[in-house]
């Protein structure tokens, strides 16, 4: 590995602990809400700059061929950990319902399951186009729920709105996830019925 990929390698490790750092940090700013005043405002930038080192961790590591097991590992087990964490923290405020923060985090417990399976058999489990859609709007959903700009659609806030919608995107993730790998899954069922 040249000095070239240590420092590549070095900054991408750098920005996705960057991420887990700022998860409680983001946390504690939510629960604050606005006592001080700038607990608020100093949130929807930390929040958003930990997304937006999620979409340059990705971009960067395929750019710069520093894929690994441990890179993936990493980068996977931050986003779970800031979007949890940071769901959590608005469950407490009560900007966002209990109900979608089952959903969003029951999702990616199943699907870090289905993970392992998948790995057990030998076979990789590539992101889909519903699995990066599911991210981003995710994502946006928190930014606005954790804003909470004093807007209604259809009598219901808008953060909570943007949050209910990110629990569908979730849910049809999900169920794509389990589509595509229901052969993994029925494997042992099919066998055990032969004998």
């Amino acid at each position: 590995m040249t000095t070239a990929d240590d420092r590549a390698a070095a900054f991408l490790t750098a920005i996705t602990y960057l991420r887990i750092a700022l998860t409680p940090v983001v946390m504690a700013l939510v629960i604050a809400e606005t006592d001080p005043s700038w607990a608020r405002p100093a949130a929807v930038v930390l929040f958003w700059l930990a997304a937006v080192t999620d979409f340059f961790d990705g971009r960067l590591a395929r750019r710069w061929k520093q894929t690994s097991a441990l890179g993936n590992f990493l980068d996977t087990t931050a986003d779970k950990l800031l979007v949890s964490g940071v769901l959590i923290a608005l469950v407490d405020v009560g900007h966002a319902s209990i109900w979608v923060a089952f959903i969003i985090i029951g999702r990616e417990l199943l699907i870090m399951g289905l993970r392992g399976v998948v790995a057990s058999e030998g076979a990789a489990m590539s992101p889909s186009i519903w699995g990066k859609t599911k991210a981003w709007v995710q994502f946006i959903a928190i930014l606005i729920a954790i804003w909470w700009p004093d807007i209604q659609i259809g009598g219901m806030a808008v953060g909570s709105l943007a949050l209910w919608i990110a629990a569908a995107v979730t849910i049809a993730s999900a169920v794509e996830y389990l589509a595509r790998f229901r052969g993994v899954l029925t494997q042992g069922d099919t066998a055990s019925r032969e004998r």
